[in-house]
């Protein structure tokens, strides 16, 4: 029966680093004879003292690790002293006590995360310490029965943590020539490494040269050239086996870790697995809808990937606020000008004319004459005292005469209308101006509407009651009761129209999108719909003016949209025809002149109000791919 070890795979980059170890896993000095011997200078062990009252007070507050970092150096300037190594043991002891005791209210409360962060703490103060070792465990257990589960905080806690390799720091150079798995036990043991190696590997003969290399370097060297892979047993210890898909499923060390995805919808949990499964390749992922969770089981790198990618989905997307600023702009101007000369004269004989009047008002002019007022002879001046006296009215005397002639024959013209003089201008403008405010997330689309909607009749009714009597054999002798009431019942039953609501005004759709250099493009889709003078069977027609572009700014610069909505000029002239050509007459005769104008300027501002993402590319993140070996 073969024997599993847990053990941790990456492949085929490997990165091991090498910590130097703590404080207090240096060995004693060895020179303590000899320092009693030799007694450092004065002015050191002066130093030394006042470093050790300096760190009785920090002890007496409960400043423990601050404490111990004083005595060591204490213990650094006078090694004679046995009271200060003494005092460093003390002070080391008393840190590890409070921080075990703050993991365990973590775990009494369920913070598990803070608790496995003070006992990882304390494990580094003191690594032997049985004290953590056991809490370590006991924290384990809880995760491994599903107790006291943390909300997603990047990676949800593990059982135990993984063994890693502590290699000596120092670069080796390599000049072998021998079988497999010799070179691998003696380039592993020059780190400090002890090796085990599986049957599987080849003990084919290689060539392996390297000049001044790291561990990582000669590790990964290595393992192209022979295609094995380390696992770690312990700190200093590896196990090696042959590169194969079975040797991983034996050796490779899993991990179970329990995701806690709380807000997400069961369709958005199942699509997060489905990208574990086919993107990373996780073997074993499990979507739990009900309490909104996800189990794994992976290698720890696999986790580590997945658990980075997920962070950063989220974290939420970029959201773009767009500040708009609508400004429309009218303006009309009418100016009158010049003279209105008469259009139309009238010709008449001026004695017709004056008897005709003298014989209308025959009793005012007997009145006249027998009052002495004028003499019968004189029928101007009769005509002239009914003038004055307002009882005779005419257009002859308002607008004048041209007399001409003499005799029976004078005559005179008459002008249809007076002169008349126009100057006179007028101006109007008015500005309308929305300010709106949109916020909205990366690659999603706004639509914002000005204006109105207008009905438009897409069918009518006609009622048929009025025309029943007409229809024949109803209204006529051998009419069936029952087809009678159908009649009734139809003709009184009336069909509702259907109107349609039609958007006029503005229409603009908007769809920013972030860019890596954190410039926005945005995608705008412009729509103007107006009413048209016209109809066609009693339905408007309506006018559309499209646009459709793409502009791409940086956070806080303007893209501007101008057009001119409409434009017009009216032009009327009243004179007389064959002045307009004579020159200088032309600026005197009667002009009416009528302009009107109006404009839209759209600006429109993006701001980057929340960008998690930062600029460029993420990160790459290695994925463990695992095969037999070619």
């Amino acid at each position: 029966m073969r024997r599993k070890f847990p053990i941790r795979m990456t492949w085929p980059l490997v990165f091991c680093m090498a910590v130097p170890p703590l404080a207090a896993q240096q060995p004693a000095p060895t020179s303590t004879q000899a320092s009693a011997e030799k007694l450092p200078p004065t002015r050191d062990r002066r130093q030394a003292a006042k470093l050790f009252m300096q760190a009785g007070k920090l002890f007496m507050a409960e400043k423990f690790e601050e404490a111990m970092a004083e005595y060591q150096k204490a213990t650094k300037l006078d090694p004679s002293n046995r009271d200060y190594r003494l005092a460093v043991e003390v002070a080391r002891s008393h840190a590890v006590t409070a921080l075990v005791q703050s993991a365990a209210k973590d775990r009494l409360t369920g913070n598990a995360a803070g608790a496995r962060a003070a006992l990882e703490h304390a494990h580094q103060l003191d690594p032997g310490n049985p004290q953590v070792a056991q809490h370590m465990d006991e924290l384990g257990s809880d995760a491994l029965l599903g107790l006291n589960v943390p909300l997603y905080e990047g990676t949800s806690a593990q059982m135990r943590s993984a063994a890693t390799l502590e290699p000596h720091a120092d670069r080796h150079s390599f000049h072998v020539h021998a079988d497999a798995r010799q070179v691998l036990r003696q380039v592993f043991t020059a780190y400090g490494i002890q090796t085990t190696i599986d049957d599987g590997v080849s003990p084919n003969r290689i060539l392996f040269d390297m000049d001044e290399a790291s561990f990582a370097q000669a590790s990964h060297a290595l393992a192209l050239a022979t295609h094995t892979f380390y696992v770690p047993l312990d700190a200093h210890r590896a196990l090696i086996a042959r590169d194969t898909h079975e040797a991983h499923q034996q050796y490779e060390n899993e991990e179970m870790e329990n995701i806690s995805i709380t807000g997400l919808a069961a369709n958005d949990i199942s699509d997060l697995v489905n990208v574990a499964k086919n993107i990373f390749q996780i073997p074993v992922a499990v979507a739990n809808p009900t309490p909104g969770t996800i189990t794994l089981r992976a290698t720890p790198a696999l986790l580590s990937s997945f658990n980075k990618t997920l962070r950063g989905l989220l974290n939420g997307q970029n959201q773009v606020l767009l500040q708009m600023r609508i400004i429309q702009l009218s303006h009309t101007n009418e100016r009158t000008t010049g003279a209105a000369l008469p259009q139309s004269f009238s010709a008449m004989n001026i004695y017709a004319e004056e008897s005709s009047i003298l014989t209308a008002n025959s009793t005012l002019v007997s009145e006249i004459v027998s009052s002495g007022l004028a003499s019968a002879d004189d029928p101007l001046a009769i005509l002239g005292i009914l003038i004055a006296s307002g009882s005779v009215s005419s257009s002859l005397f308002s607008n004048g005469l041209l007399v001409f002639g003499g005799g029976i024959t004078e005559s005179a013209l008459t002008p249809g209308s007076g002169l008349t003089i126009n100057l006179g201008s007028t101006y109007s403008n008015s500005r309308q101006l929305d300010n709106i405010q949109l916020r909205m997330g990366d690659g999603e689309s706004s639509t914002l509407r000005v204006g109105e909607r207008y009905p438009i009749q897409t069918s009518s009714y006609s009622n048929m009651a009025t025309s029943s009597s007409t229809i024949s054999g109803l209204t006529t002798s051998g009419t069936s009761s029952a087809l009678t009431s159908l009649l009734s019942s139809y003709s009184s039953t009336a069909t509702i129209p259907q109107v349609n609501y039609e958007d006029l005004g503005l229409t603009l759709k908007t769809t920013p999108s972030i860019m890596r250099n954190d410039h926005i493009a945005l995608s705008i889709d412009l729509k103007l719909d107006s009413l048209s003078g016209s109809t066609l069977d009693g339905n408007p027609i309506l006018n559309n003016r499209a646009y459709s572009g793409v502009a791409t700014v940086r956070p806080g610069e303007s893209v501007i949209l101008a057009g001119e909505l409409n434009k017009s000029e009216t032009r009327s002239v009243t004179g007389t025809p064959g002045l307009d050509d004579i020159p200088g007459l032309s600026q005197a005769e009667d002009k009416d002149t009528q302009k009107s104008s109006s404009s839209l300027l759209i600006l429109i501002t993006p701001h980057l109000v929340r960008s998690p993402q930062p600029a460029g590319s993420s990160p790459m993140l290695h994925i463990e791919r695992t095969g037999p070996s070619n």
